[in-house]
């Protein structure tokens, strides 16, 4: 090798040496900033741990004085223990700064005395002494204390970030200084080199080739930079939408959602878990627990503590839709809650927490509730409308006969007294089988615009003698007219019932309150009560100041022959006459009720259209007549019956069983000046259709009706049809004289 290629070697080396020995000055100096770094972290996550340690103090000392919970206070003493030492360690690590150190030193004592403050006011509230509390809430010391504290380290984060940012820059700085050594030695070498390849033509080829595709690989490796870089920005971007999404998602969850820790505190929490459960983030789930009493599914089996929720997800088990039912101490409404929960599990398998959804289904139950209520009542009614036909036709004979055997014992007292009696109990029959068939919607009504104002004025007059002296009433009529599409005498009855309930319910007396006002109600309402129908309705509310109904009793409270009065003392069958009224008549009830402070029943009536008619006078009928009267009964016993108290009010009658009996009667030439037909008769033919056959054939014939059940032959939606006439099974002679006389003289026509 020639002397100048040993004088570039020698320098080339000298060269290398002294990058090296500046690049590991430098690389232990980035250590060191990476040590300081390091140091920086720490100090601030102490920071932010006593500041997380005062805030828990505080809201613990808070929660104690909201609820006086024993937990509370037991949280607050723990966290109070690790206070002072959490501001010492701190104070050793800024040892090394002057003024952090000072800064520590004048916060210690302000948070140590927030920290007494609280601790005084929560042995205030133990001893009650509210004038303690009282003048220690006047100095309005404490929010001072904690706001000034948690300025002071801010103000120590705020620096020792200052800190962090020099630190870096320093980093920053010296990584440029050792690139650029290593930069000018490479630019030393490059000279030496360019001085050996003058030296030899090859070595000089060779180096510019090699120098060809070093720089070929240096822009292939800053377009690669360039472009990894660009997927580093996009998928930066990416990660931060999707944190937003899942955020938003997170929040506007209709569903509480909780993230609890091993020890079942909140870790994190939605608004809805705020809004639903009153948990939010910070509280502990095994505090709560003494604020309300929870149920299994049932609402009766008490939930035990291994069974709670947080318990089992803790234990490791996973659950969909676990049905509960809390009933808050502080009164609020009872919620039933559908939990489902899923363990978390950290990289070695070991359980680290939970996630719990929680969803309301409170409404959706008291829905499924109201329409279970509804369809039992439905039941109860068909089944109260089956029987209700043959026992009216067995009533009609039995009272018929009775009333006949009452006036014919004029001279045998004993046995009139007797027959009497038994007259009274086929009289209480036929109001039992009334007050069925008024639950059961299957009464005819006979409803017109009504002047609801007017007719609670006139019934508060009646009720006044009925209900004693003792019974205060008191009506609030809203002003203006208006009407509802009732049957006024089916509403009088409503509200007397409701208002012997009333009185039954204020032993000692009380006040009947008797409201009227227009409403709406509206998809939400209608959404929570089965069979509603959204709209205006007029709103009828008799309220007293009684002993009430628990919940259990309100929701069987129109049920027939549900009571809770002695025995002898009620049907049960008032309230559940109420409701087939206002059902049949296209309304709707409701019951509020509270034990102990009374009870209000309000009545949704259909509103009317125009003004409220007047009520057509009744003229007195003629007791009977010569005319001839076709009587169709399939019923034996009722047709002798019928057909004996017609002839004895001189009428002259004809029979038949059944429609294709009497279409044969009048085919043959039959005359007749009435039809007086039930409107259930065998033989694949009703009443109704017969009147229909009967008129084609003898055009303007007069039509009366009777029947104990009416379904839907000549009753649709509860009202009779214009133009019918009904004489409901059972009725007396003077009943029957009079209906008859009517239905000759007014023209009772077929049901159309």
């Amino acid at each position: 090798m020639i002397p100048t290629q040993r004088v570039i070697l020698g320098a080339g080396l000298a060269i290398l040496l002294i990058i090296t020995a500046a690049s590991i000055a430098l690389d232990v100096k980035s250590r060191s900033d990476a040590a300081w770094v390091n140091h920086i972290v720490q100090v601030q996550k102490k920071i932010s741990d006593l500041r997380v340690l005062l805030r828990r103090a505080e809201s613990a000392a808070r929660g104690y004085e909201l609820y006086r919970t024993p937990a509370f206070g037991d949280e607050f003493q723990a966290v109070q223990g690790r206070i002072a030492p959490a501001l010492a360690d701190l104070k050793r690590d800024v040892r090394d700064n002057p003024d952090h150190v000072a800064l520590l030193e004048g916060t210690e004592p302000l948070a140590l005395r927030r920290i007494d403050i609280a601790a005084a006011a929560m042995r205030l509230r133990a001893e009650n002494d509210q004038a303690g509390i009282t003048a220690l809430n006047s100095k309005a010391e404490g929010r001072g204390l904690m706001d000034t504290v948690m300025g002071n380290l801010d103000h120590l984060s705020a620096e020792e970030e200052r800190l962090l940012n020099a630190r870096s820059q320093d980093s920053r700085r010296t990584g440029i200084v050792l690139l650029g050594i290593d930069v000018a030695g490479a630019v030393l070498i490059l000279l030496l080199v360019a001085l050996v390849m003058r030296e030899s033509r090859r070595a000089t080829g060779e180096l510019q080739s090699s120098l060809e595709q070093t720089q070929a690989a240096k822009v292939a490796l800053e377009a690669a930079v360039a472009e990894r870089t660009e997927h580093l920005v996009t998928a930066h971007d990416e990660l931060r939408l999707s944190i937003n999404v899942l955020q938003s998602t997170f929040r506007s969850m209709a569903e509480a959602v909780l993230v609890i820790d091993v020890e079942g505190n909140v870790l994190l929490s939605n608004p809805a878990a705020e809004r639903i459960l009153v948990h939010r983030t910070g509280m502990n789930l095994n505090n709560l627990r003494a604020l309300s009493d929870v149920f299994h599914g049932d609402g009766v089996t008490p939930l035990e503590a291994d069974e709670l929720p947080s318990t089992r997800v803790l234990r490791g088990e996973q659950f969909e839709e676990l049905e509960m039912i809390v009933r808050p101490h502080s009164g609020n409404p009872p919620r039933h809650l559908m939990i489902s929960g899923r363990p978390m599990r950290d990289g070695q398998g070991n359980i680290s927490g939970a996630v719990l959804v929680y969803h309301d289904a409170t409404t959706s139950r008291e829905t499924e509730r109201q329409l279970y209520q509804s369809q039992k009542l439905d039941a109860i009614g068909k089944l109260t409308g089956g029987v209700a036909h043959d026992f009216n036709n067995m009533l009609t004979v039995i009272s018929g006969n009775t009333e006949t055997l009452v006036e014919s014992l004029k001279g045998q007292p004993e046995l009139q007294r007797t027959a009497r009696l038994i007259d009274d109990a086929a009289e209480r029959c036929a109001e039992l089988i009334q007050h069925l068939l008024a639950f059961a919607r299957k009464q005819p009504l006979e409803p017109r615009n009504v002047d609801i104002n007017a007719a609670i004025s006139d019934i508060a007059k009646l009720l006044r003698p009925t209900l004693g002296e003792q019974i205060q009433i008191e009506t609030v009529l809203e002003q203006g007219p208006m009407t509802t599409h009732i049957d006024p005498s089916r509403l009088t009855n409503a509200v007397l019932n409701m208002a012997i309930n009333a009185r039954d319910a204020m032993p000692n007396g009380g006040k009947l309150l008797l409201e009227t006002h227009r409403v709406v109600l509206d998809e939400a309402y209608a959404q929570g009560n089965a069979e509603v129908r959204p709209g205006p309705y007029v709103m009828l509310a008799v309220s007293d100041t009684g002993t009430g109904m628990p919940p259990d009793v309100q929701q069987k409270a129109f049920e027939p022959f549900f009571t809770t009065k002695e025995v002898g003392k009620g049907s049960g069958l008032g309230l559940s006459m109420v409701y087939g009224f206002v059902k049949q008549s296209g309304g709707h009830t409701k019951i509020y009720s509270e034990e102990g402070h009374g009870t209000t029943i309000k009545l949704y009536l259909p509103p009317g259209e125009g003004d409220a008619d007047v009520a057509a006078s009744v003229a007195p009928q003629a007791e009977g007549g010569a005319e001839t009267i076709f009587v169709v009964e399939d019923d034996p016993l009722v047709r002798n019956f019928v057909t004996a108290q017609l002839q004895s009010l001189g009428y002259k009658t004809v029979a038949a069983p059944d429609g294709k009996a009497a279409l044969e009667l009048i085919e043959a030439g039959q005359t007749f000046d009435l039809l007086f037909t039930d409107v259930v008769i065998p033989g694949g033919m009703s009443g109704r259709e017969l009147a229909e056959e009967v008129a084609r054939r003898r055009p303007g014939v007069k039509v009366l009706y009777t029947s104990g059940y009416t379904d839907n032959a000549i009753v649709h939606h509860g009202k009779l049809d214009d133009g019918v006439l009904l004489l409901t099974k059972p009725y007396r002679r003077n009943q029957l004289a009079e209906m008859i006389r009517k239905a000759l003289n007014g023209g009772g026509m077929a049901a159309s």
